[in-house]
């Protein structure tokens, strides 16, 4: 194809000039696809389609036909950009009702959201194909953050101190990997160890576990925060060396602790959606922390309260003054930009409470820093996060 051809075939497709029109550039049967594909949700200088050209209409069968024309002609960050316009544009929410749609779907975590959100209105058939495109997204989700969260946190590993006969969980991979590189295979491009070295188990009674406390703002500007606040605290229960509690709250409370087994269940149980009524949610916090020397509250909110605000201040007060280690999030997202309250923001951060947002990349850091103990505003700064400063 010559440059001049290749020129107008990227004019026609960027434009949804329609083939058939004299101005129309030729199309091949691929191109024309992708140019339906996109007319379809974005249309070509109005509304409505074109005769003959494509739509988005009411039945899920178009909708998974035109979701894998976008799947073939666009990698995956394109595609979760499509479909989020999809929705906005084209109120395909209430699509997410069909099973059908939902096999097709480019899963991710504001997707996860959407699901959770609606399944109050689900058909049971849709609710079993809507679990299985949240497990699929979960496993993922674990696969990136679960061992560095379990490296960071396990405060039951004495580093200082090594074992050659440590268990595989212990495993110190990168000193193990150094110390047996004269074993290396070069027809199979890989280190047999000879040698494993590890980080020697302590063993913790129960009373001396940190107790970790994840409530999460579960009202619907919260949503993907829930998500990844929920993977956490099941990889957090998986390990035998903190007490995790996972309490979900819009102006109702839902406590996930017995369900931290099964993120999938977890989420589930969420109920995205609603007013807020923080202040609540921190009471019932309040009552179910054991040991408040060794406890961390992790708030994850936005801070809009829909309850009594003073009251709230005067609570997180207290509860650092007893010795809790609080720390409120106002997002825990991949952009880690929030909308927060502002003014009950900067309250909050005069009673010397970090308060700031995080991405889910930074969260086991920010945990281990808490567990230790160790200054969590300074971490945050030294990470180039934006800390709210108390009112003038």
């Amino acid at each position: 194809m010559s440059e001049t051809d290749e020129r107008n075939r990227r004019w026609t497709l960027a434009l949804g000039i329609d083939p058939d029109a004299e101005s129309g550039f030729a199309l091949s049967d691929s191109d024309r696809r992708m140019s339906d594909a996109l007319t379809a949700l974005y249309g070509d200088g109005d509304d409505a389609p074109k005769k003959g050209r494509g739509g988005l209409g009411g039945s899920a069968p178009r909708v998974a036909k035109w979701l894998g024309d976008i799947r073939e002609f666009f990698p995956a960050p394109v595609v979760q950009v499509i479909q989020k316009d999809a929705f906005e544009r084209k109120g395909l929410r209430q699509m997410l009702i069909e099973p059908e749609f939902l096999a097709t779907v480019e899963a991710d975590v504001n997707l996860i959201a959407d699901l959770v959100s609606l399944r109050g209105v689900m058909p049971d058939k849709t609710k079993e194909t809507a679990r299985i495109v949240i497990a699929k997204v979960v496993k993922e989700l674990m696969e990136r953050l679960e061992r560095r969260t379990a490296d960071a946190i396990r405060g039951a590993l004495n580093r200082s101190q090594r074992t050659n006969r440590p268990r595989f969980s212990d495993i110190d991979w990168p000193r193990t990997i150094k110390a047996n590189l004269r074993h290396y295979q070069a027809e199979h491009r890989t280190v047999v160890p000879e040698r494993l070295i590890g980080f020697l188990r302590q063993q913790r009674r129960i009373v001396d576990l940190e107790e970790v406390v994840l409530c999460v703002d579960q009202s619907g500007s919260m949503a993907t925060s829930v998500v990844y606040a929920s993977i956490f605290a099941a990889v957090m229960a998986s390990l035998p060396v903190v007490a995790t509690k996972l309490v979900c709250f819009d102006t109702a409370i839902v406590d996930l602790t017995e369900e931290l087994a099964d993120p999938v269940e977890v989420l589930f149980g969420v109920q995205l959606g609603g007013g807020t009524d923080i202040n609540r949610a921190v009471a019932y916090c309040e009552e179910r922390i054991e040991r408040p020397t060794k406890a961390h509250l992790i708030l994850i909110t936005d801070l809009y309260e829909g309850g009594n605000a003073d009251a709230l201040v005067d609570r997180l007060a207290r509860l650092s003054v007893r010795g809790v280690n609080v720390i409120v999030l106002l997002a825990l997202t991949d952009t880690g930009r929030p909308s927060y309250d502002p003014a009950l923001s900067a309250k909050v951060a005069a009673l010397g409470i970090p308060v700031f947002a995080c991405t889910p990349d930074q969260f086991p850091d920010l945990m281990a820093t808490a567990l230790k103990r160790e200054d969590v505003a300074g971490w945050a700064a030294d990470q180039d996060i934006k800390l709210i400063r108390p009112e003038a």
